[in-house]
């Protein structure tokens, strides 16, 4: 009745960190979503542009919609390799295992610096049957 139970964290750490990468996903797949409707709304507008209003008639390239095109699907193609095969390459296991190769090295270096260090300047042995007993107050 008077004490009340005490709130425990609704995630754990491990949790949260892949709730977080989930949300990352979602919003990285969103944005491919809305690069894909505006690639083709865009296109779309392109080849109603050229022909219809007549703009770039005079341009040195005849349709020159349709090199637009490519070229945005050139980018459209990018950023859908980057979002599903570049990220399950170099996703958040890769980054774990980059993550720990890393910490292994600076490890290791750090070991061979106190090995370095010890060797060049040693610390002096303190003898453990001998005690240190405080100068006694006169």
């Amino acid at each position: 009745m008077f004490f009340s139970k005490k709130k425990e964290p609704l995630l754990n750490p491990e949790q949260r960190e892949q709730f977080e990468y989930a949300q990352q996903r979602i919003k990285q797949k969103k944005k491919l979503m809305r690069h894909f409707i505006l690639f083709l709304s865009g296109s779309v507008l392109l080849i109603i542009i050229n022909p219809v209003l007549g703009i770039g008639n005079d341009f040195f390239i005849q349709n020159w919609f349709v090199w637009a095109i490519l070229l945005w699907t050139f980018f459209f193609l990018i950023h859908l390799l980057n979002v599903f095969v570049m990220n399950r390459f170099m996703g958040k296991e890769w980054e774990n295992k980059q993550l720990e190769k890393l910490k292994a090295k600076q490890e290791k270096r750090i070991v061979e610096l106190q090995q370095k260090v010890e060797k060049q300047m040693p610390l002096p042995e303190v003898k453990k049957n001998e005690t240190q007993q405080p100068p006694e107050n006169l």
